[in-house]
């Protein structure tokens, strides 16, 4: 869970021009969750945990990769 809030920190600090370049990533669910994790943390529901760290995180770290992937590809000399 800790890192979840991590990366949903991390995503609320993505700039708005950041944001909007890369439209596919859900960064309100994902800054969302954070939020969810760090003030409701008596009322979490694990199997969605579970669920967001199985079946979306994947997903995410593909769409980045690429993302970054692009980023090195428009700075090289």
């Amino acid at each position: 869970m800790k890192l979840i809030e991590i990366i949903g920190e991390a995503a609320s600090k993505v700039s708005t021009d950041g944001r909007t370049a890369l439209p596919e990533i859900r960064w309100d669910d994902i800054i969302g969750m954070r939020h969810r994790l760090i003030h409701a943390y008596y009322d979490i529901n694990r199997d969605i945990v579970w669920e967001t760290t199985t079946q979306n995180l994947p997903p995410l770290i593909r769409q980045l990769e690429r993302a970054l992937g692009r980023e090195s590809q428009d700075h090289k000399p």
